[in-house]
């Protein structure tokens, strides 16, 4: 795969939370990312807006035209140092990393999230990379009992749908 993408491909990488970091992990290594296999949270709980005003949604081709996004809970990863930062844990985040996903105690594993990426952009030889620890808000979803509204269907994510396109536009070159 690394070869294909120097070679001029394009790889968007998603690793939401628990326990697909650890699925995805072999291919991000290959490119330089490490991911926490566990679940990145606002501290407290809350929105998971990352926008320009406090600096969580990075300048970039990708983010041009978008002024906030919104997860809905994923993972947190390390990127090489030259990759570009589009999602950053900023104002209070956590990762937990259960042993069984979703099954949380006052023993599960915890470390500090803010500082750590939810998005970031690689170029790779001729190619490019796009790593993202959520896949929620490039969905349209209605979750649970009480049919939640998430990605494309959140009131409050006006803008993912233009932030996905970003995405595949700067993947395909075009952006």
């Amino acid at each position: 795969m690394k070869a294909w993408v120097e070679a001029g491909g394009a790889l968007l990488l998603i690793a939401d939370h628990m326990p697909f970091p650890g699925g995805a992990e072999p291919l991000a290594t290959a490119f330089g990312f490490e991911f926490d296999n566990g679940f990145a949270q606002k501290t407290g709980g809350g929105p998971e807006f990352f926008q320009r005003g406090d600096g969580s949604l990075s300048e970039h081709a990708i983010t041009r035209g978008i002024d906030r996004v919104q997860s809905f809970t994923g993972s947190s990863f390390v990127a090489p140092p030259q990759a570009e930062p589009l999602m950053t844990l900023k104002g209070g985040w956590s990762v937990a990393l259960p042993d069984v996903a979703w099954e949380f105690n006052a023993q599960t594993p915890r470390h500090d999230g803010d500082g750590l990426l939810r998005g970031a952009a690689l170029g790779v030889g001729k190619g490019r990379v796009v790593v993202m620890g959520e896949a929620a808000m490039f969905t349209a979803q209605v979750a649970g009992p009480r049919k939640r509204k998430m990605g494309f269907n959140a009131p409050t994510a006006p803008q993912n749908k233009a932030f996905l396109l970003n995405v595949l536009h700067w993947l395909s070159g075009q952006g």
